[in-house]
Order: C-alpha cells, then sequence, then structure tokens
C-alpha cells in the first residue's frame, strides 16, 4: 500500500455496480419487505450478539479464554438464514468490534488471526450449507406445485369421464349430443382465435353448448378481470339481452368465492335479493378468473345439484383448454399437426425448467416405413408411462415417435428405452437395434422447444 503525501487528495475508486447488485440481491430472496427484514436481521444479529457478550463478559468479551465462543452465534445464525454472503457481513460486524472493544479500554491483547480465520470458515461453511438447501427446497417446491397442478387436473378429466359413462340413454333425448362430443367441442372452441377485443373464442357456441345441457334459457357471457371488474368488452348473449348488475350480491358472492354460485344458497341471506338464478366464475387451471357467466332464466326443474355440475364442469374445461391454447400457441403456430396436449406439456416443461432448474426429457424412437397392419409406432405409443405425453409423426420415408417425458432424469430415460426394449425383444424377437429402431434422447435444458423440435423433426441419424 503506497503512503499518501500530506495534502493529498485520497482516491476515489469506483465500485463495481453489477457486483454491488449481486450483493443486494442476497439480501432480497423474495422482494423489498423480505429484503429489508434480512438487512436488518444481518445488522442486529451480530450487534446483539456482542452487546449481550460484552455485558456476561466485559473482560473476554469473545471468549477466547472460555471453551466456545459464543459471541459467533450471530454471524452463524445469519449465515444459515440467508446464505454466504450476509454471513461475511456479519463476521466482518464481529471483526470490526475487536477494535472498538479495544478503544473502549478492553484488554484483549494480540490480534488472534487463527480465531478469526477458524469462525470466518465456520460462518462461511455454514453459508453455502444454506444456499444448497435452500435451491433445493424452491426446486421441490416447484416440483411439488407442478404435480399438484396435474393432479387436481386428472381428477377433475375423471371425474367427467364418470359423469359421461353414468349417463342414462334417455337423457339424449333432450340433449342433442354426447358428452364426449361436448368435450371435443369445447376443446375446438378453446383452440380456435379469439374475436378482436375479447379474450374468450367461440363465446357464442360455449353458450348455446351450456343451454343444450343445461336448459339454460337467458344468459349472459361477461369478461372479467381477477377482481371480478368488467375489462370493457361487450357481453355475450343467450336469448334476450339483458343488463349484467356487478353490484348483485350473487355476483359479489361468486367473485369472492370463485367458484359457482345459485339462487338456493343459504350460507348468505343477502343472496336472495339476487335478480339472476346462477353466477358461474371461468377460472382456469392457474386460478385466473376469465369471465362471469351470468344466467337470468331457466326451468325451474332444471335447477337441481346435477345440472350445477355439469355447468361447473363444462365451464371449468372450457376455461382450462383456453390457458393450454394460450400456451401452447407458439408451437402451433410452428407446428399445425402437433396435438395440443403435447404442445401444452412441452410449453410447460421449458416454464418448470426456466423457473426452477429441473429438466425434463424428449425421447424420440425413428421408425423405417412399414406396412399399415404393422404399425409398430402406434403399438408403443400405447405402452407409455401415465404422465408422458407423445407426438406420433408420419411422413413417407417412416415414422417418429416423440415421447414427452416430464420431470424425468437419465435413469428415467433409461429405463423407459430399456422396456421398450423388452418389449420389442418379447413380442418381436429383437430389440430395438434388431427391429430398426433408432432412438435419440434430447433433454429439455437450454434449447428452446421450437428449436429443439425443428431439430428433431429434421435429423433422423444417430442418438
Amino acid at each position: 500500500m503506497n503512503p499518501r503525501a500530506p495534502g493529498e487528495k485520497p482516491v476515489i475508486r469506483r465500485v463495481d455496480e453489477p457486483l454491488v447488485r449481486r450483493i443486494i440481491d442476497r439480501f432480497t430472496p423474495t422482494g423489498s419487505g423480505a429484503g429489508a427484514s434480512a438487512l436488518t436481521e444481518t445488522l442486529v444479529l451480530p450487534v446483539l450478539a456482542l452487546a449481550l457478550a460484552f455485558w456476561l463478559n466485559p473482560l473476554d468479551p469473545f471468549f477466547l479464554r472460555s471453551q466456545f465462543a459464543w459471541v459467533w452465534l450471530g454471524p452463524v445464525l445469519v449465515a444459515l438464514r440467508y446464505g454466504p454472503i450476509p454471513g461475511l457481513v456479519g463476521s466482518a460486524i464481529v471483526f470490526g468490534a475487536w477494535f472498538v472493544f479495544g478503544e473502549l479500554g478492553v484488554a484483549l491483547g494480540e490480534l488472534p488471526k487463527l480465531y478469526f480465520l477458524g469462525w470466518l470458515i465456520t460462518v462461511m461453511i455454514s453459508g453455502e450449507f444454506s444456499s444448497l438447501w435452500r435451491g433445493r427446497v424452491r426446486r421441490a417446491e416447484s416440483v411439488q406445485a407442478y404435480l399438484e397442478q396435474r393432479l387436481e387436473y386428472l381428477t377433475h378429466q375423471h371425474y367427467l369421464l364418470r359423469l359421461s359413462h353414468d349417463r342414462l340413454e334417455q337423457d339424449l333425448i333432450s340433449r342433442p349430443v354426447s358428452m364426449r362430443d361436448a368435450l371435443v367441442s369445447l376443446r375446438g372452441l378453446a383452440s380456435t382465435p379469439a374475436a378482436a377485443g375479447t379474450s374468450l373464442p367461440g363465446a357464442a357456441e360455449l353458450l348455446r353448448l351450456v343451454s343444450q345441457y343445461c336448459q339454460i334459457e337467458r344468459a349472459a357471457l361477461l369478461q372479467v378481470d381477477q377482481n371480478g371488474h368488467a375489462d370493457g368488452a361487450a357481453p355475450v348473449h343467450l336469448g334476450a339481452q339483458f343488463d349484467i348488475d356487478l353490484a348483485d350480491p350473487l355476483v359479489g358472492y361468486a367473485c369472492e368465492r370463485r367458484r359457482l354460485a345459485h339462487i338456493a344458497l343459504d350460507e348468505e341471506r343477502a343472496l336472495s335479493g339476487s335478480r339472476y338464478l346462477v353466477v358461474a366464475p371461468l377460472t382456469d387451471m392457474n386460478g385466473d378468473m376469465r369471465a362471469l357467466l351470468v344466467v337470468e332464466g331457466m326451468p325451474f326443474f332444471a335447477l337441481h345439484d346435477e345440472t350445477l355440475q355439469m355447468l361447473n364442469l363444462l365451464l371449468g374445461y372450457y376455461a382450462d383448454g383456453l390457458s393450454a391454447s394460450e400456451l401452447a400457441a407458439p408451437i402451433r403456430a410452428a407446428y399445425p399437426d402437433c396435438p395440443l396436449d403435447f404442445a401444452f406439456e412441452l410449453a410447460r416443461m421449458w416454464r418448470v425448467r426456466v423457473e426452477s432448474g429441473v429438466a425434463s426429457a424428449l425421447v424420440t424412437l425413428d421408425f423405417p416405413a412399414a406396412a399399415p397392419e404393422d404399425d409398430l409406432a402406434l403399438q408403443i405409443s400405447r405402452i407409455q408411462r401415465s404422465l408422458d405425453v407423445v407426438w406420433l409423426v408420419r411422413s413417407d420415408t417412416g415414422s417418429q415417435l416423440i415421447t414427452l417425458m416430464p420431470l424425468a432424469g437419465s435413469a428415467a430415460v433409461e429405463g423407459y428405452l430399456a422396456r421398450i426394449d423388452a418389449w420389442l425383444a418379447l413380442h418381436r424377437s429383437g430389440g430395438l437395434d434388431a427391429s430398426g429402431v433408432g432412438s435419440r434422447i434430447n433433454p429439455i435444458d437450454t434449447v428452446e422447444p421450437l428449436t429443439l423440435l425443428e431439430r428433431l423433426l429434421k435429423g433422423r441419424h444417430g442418438r
């Protein structure tokens, strides 16, 4: 260090702004409120530990002659809670206190370098341990949130399937379409482009379909925001038009609870003054409210639990289709033949990879051209895992079976190929190589979905 001449102005060095920003980010893990709390704890805990040490042991506040240096619990706790950088700041406070206590007249002796070095290493190890496990917890929470969402979606689909199979034959007299046809129609409505000024494609067709199943005579579909306020789009009516009063108690109840409400509810007495019979919010799989279905007229005998459940399920299926269509729109625009389920899951897995770092995998099986009666690719596509989604691409030179394996690592992919190889050996007297089937593994890691699909569909050589 070069000495400064008398009268010479000190040289002010410019601080590396990205470095300072990274240090500040260590104190702001979840927002400004949490960052202020972390910064406060980082400064207060070491100072509190020093104050207690000086009060309890004023002659030896650093516990140099004791069996344990209690004053270092402050920086260790900070490192365990917020990571190595805040722990390093707490250690710097304790180190600076050595000179402060010396100025106060405490006889501390010579600076114990090994003492401070050893505790600094302890604090840094604690901080690295905290960072490692906080990262693992974030990834586990992201995976858990995805699995819970997928379970809720599958439960929804299972209930739809059970309800469709329980339908009686005579119900079709008043309903010109079957449940299967209704679901297919809803999926088609959700995937069609929306008209200008609205985000609800096929709203009029949705109302007609709902009227066929639930015997609704007069209703309106109003596009709203998250708080239940109209966003300016004109409502779509079924039957005679009527005004929609968003201050109606039944509308407020449905928006507050985010679930279907009807005039027969006994939970709120204020609902008895409503002018509407049923109000049902359209919420997608992310919990976002898209629109409100307001029913003003329907037969009295049709207002029962089965009809209301059917109405809620049809609206939920349509809203889920909106989320899937929006997320899968870029992939479907580039590859119109790509199934909606495949494009939707691929886009969701890329989002999970970007947000939480959990990778998935695409496994491509290349099949040579074969006779229609020996469609090997179609047979293998039927023995997938329940979580996997497949896309069968056909061409004149052969077929490609692209399997999306959500949250699958290398072990799961190798197990999948081993299972296919064993199935081929059992039914075709030969594994993948003997059957002329090529395999390729592409992790969903660093390449965006559109680029990855372009590589898969163009190249057919090598693994």
